[in-house]
């Protein structure tokens, strides 16, 4: 295709839907035609960008096909309605579809953090190889406890749902190598379970559990989802099914993108809870209460809307995310 002929072919076009765009008030007619410029311009940039190296050129219509579909559908509408969709059906089908990989890697976690902490706890020999006697009475009677409180709420809740997203974005990211997921749960659950054994075996379990639920519930679950989406998207390269492997991937990818976003939003909420109730003065049962029901809640968000979104057709992706709503026209 010769651009340039084509440029000069339908410049007038996109110069008449700029000068619409730029105008404050618009008769019906001229409504009518920004309608059918904006039509045009979509099938334009479809043409420049598959014919046309040119990024001045696809930035240019890029540009102006963005501020008519804001003209036409309502730029504040518009972007509160893909916001409710992604929190109503994209996210949910996205945690639901992968649910299955997530629970065993819940399932899997609390075993081994349970067998870990079991012979920590009962074990003076183990307890001695990871620190010194004196070392492990101030971790238990109080750096354990203090670490809640270490910080302002405000900026502990900042940091603390930074670092659960990092570790999350990083088990999305290295799901398609497996290997270093699983390696990351594994330091994970040891960590934990070596943490609940050295509590257990100074007789201060109840004050492990009181200040892990309130926050660990919801914050663990959604290391879980991470790991679990990136196992997946490993997977989905070594048994496609019917898919190609191209297709496994790029489906299973845009389900991890919208699991990071989802699970940022999440880990705000665990991080807000660990910063503000799991060191407040709420007696224990009121801490870990609040935890619980943040936890089945979300989970009753997962199973409820998750698998209705699913069963309405939905793949947990963003794929289409911002496409056109009107249909273009043939140039």
């Amino acid at each position: 295709m010769d651009v340039d002929a084509y440029v000069a072919a339908h410049r007038g076009e996109w110069q008449r839907l700029e000068q619409l765009l730029g105008r404050r008030r618009l008769s019906g007619d001229e409504v009518d035609e920004l309608i059918w410029l904006y039509q045009r311009v979509t099938t334009h940039l479809s043409v420049v960008r598959s014919a046309s190296p040119d990024p001045a050129l696809v930035g240019r219509l890029t540009t102006l096909v963005a501020r008519a579909r804001a003209a036409v559908t309502g730029s504040s509408s518009a972007a509160w309605r893909d916001v409710g969709r992604f929190f109503t059906v994209i996210y949910p089908a996205a945690l639901y579809r992968s649910a299955r990989w997530w629970v065993a890697v819940g399932v899997a976690f609390t075993l081994i953090g349970f067998v870990v902490g079991t012979w920590v706890a009962n074990s003076p020999e183990v307890q001695a190889t990871i620190a010194a006697p004196d070392e492990i009475r101030q971790l238990v009677e109080h750096d354990f406890e203090d670490y809640y409180s270490s910080s302002p709420a405000g900026s502990f809740a900042a940091k603390v749902a930074t670092n659960n997203a990092w570790v999350s974005a990083l088990a999305l990211a290295l799901g398609v190598l497996i290997l270093p997921v699983l390696w990351i749960l594994w330091q994970n659950a040891l960590n934990v379970g070596i943490a609940g054994g050295l509590m257990a075996g100074a007789g201060r379990l109840d004050l492990f559990f009181g200040l892990i639920l309130p926050h660990g519930l919801l914050e663990l679950t959604c290391v879980f989802v991470a790991a679990g989406a990136g196992l997946r998207l490993g997977w989905s390269w070594i048994d496609p099914g019917p898919r190609t492997r191209s297709q496994a991937l790029m489906q299973e990818g845009q389900a991890a993108g919208a699991l990071a976003v989802g699970l940022a939003v999440t880990l705000l909420l665990s991080g807000f809870v660990e910063a503000f109730v799991t060191p407040s003065p709420l007696p224990t049962w009121a801490r870990v209460g609040i935890g619980a029901s943040l936890w089945l809640g979300f989970l009753t968000y997962v199973f409820v809307l998750g698998r209705r979104a699913v069963r309405a057709g939905s793949l947990g992706d963003v794929e289409g995310a911002g496409a056109m709503e009107v249909a273009p026209t043939a140039a």
